[in-house]
């Protein structure tokens, strides 16, 4: 039996295409989703974690190598290939917690952060040479972001924006269209006019939830491109 003491050149390139291609599928439903981090994101964690368990493949190596050389210092020789992993693990935790964003009553990000957590993991696997872990661990993730959300039945979070504005009838009619256009589902509105020095201004507030292709930013843009609107922005429930 020969030991292997080396990472070839034809491996390491393998592993990094394989940490490419398996975060990029995970990335990808990210992206879709508009969420914070997308594919380049996922990739970068995924090699970075690819590139840690080969360097740390190697230092066990040359350990081996020194050890096999100089064997009246075996004794003495460590080599601890579970010391940079398991920094990746724990570290990896700070990165996933800057997609992580908390509102008065809603925290959002967990899903991706977690993505990205399992994506390192994924990228040991792969730089460890664990294809068969790797593959078959990176099918579940993608079924987990991809499919388990159309199968559990789970209520929108209906987010509320608020919409003051000057002519009645004519901002009404263009707020249906444009609700109706965009497939945005409104689950309740509250009106309220007040009457100023300058006249009378009409507040409405609509409780939305928001189509995946679509940003809560590009509402607020698009709505105070009206004609007659005096201010948009969302509001806490």
């Amino acid at each position: 039996m020969i030991l292997k003491l080396s990472v070839t050149t034809v491996e390491i390139l393998i592993r990094l295409l394989a940490a490419v291609v398996i975060s990029g599928l995970i990335g990808y439903d990210r992206e879709q989703k508009n969420h914070p981090a997308g594919i380049r994101t996922h990739i970068l964690v995924c090699v970075g974690a690819c590139v840690i368990a080969m360097i740390q493949q190697e230092i066990g190596f040359e350990a081996l190598a020194f050890a096999k050389a100089q064997p009246q210092f075996a004794g003495v020789i460590r080599a601890d290939e579970a010391r940079l992993i398991a920094q990746v693990v724990s570290g990896i935790g700070f990165l996933g917690a800057g997609t992580i964003v908390v509102t008065h009553r809603a925290v959002t990000g967990l899903t991706t952060a977690a993505s990205l957590w399992a994506t390192a993991g994924l990228g040991l696997a792969v730089g460890m040479g664990y294809y068969r872990i790797a593959g078959i661990s990176a099918l579940v993730v993608l079924a987990v972001l991809a499919l388990l959300k159309k199968v559990i039945v789970v209520h929108p979070a209906f987010k509320r924006v608020e919409i003051q504005y000057t002519e009645k009838t004519a901002t009404r009619e263009q707020l249906q269209a444009y609700f109706a256009d965009k497939k945005i589902k409104i689950e309740r509105v509250s009106f309220k006019v007040s009457r100023l020095d300058s006249g009378v201004v009409y507040t409405n507030v609509y409780a939305i939830d928001l189509p995946h292709e679509m940003s809560y930013v590009q509402l607020v843009d698009d709505l105070s491109a009206f004609d007659h609107m005096q201010q948009v922005r969302l509001v806490n429930v």
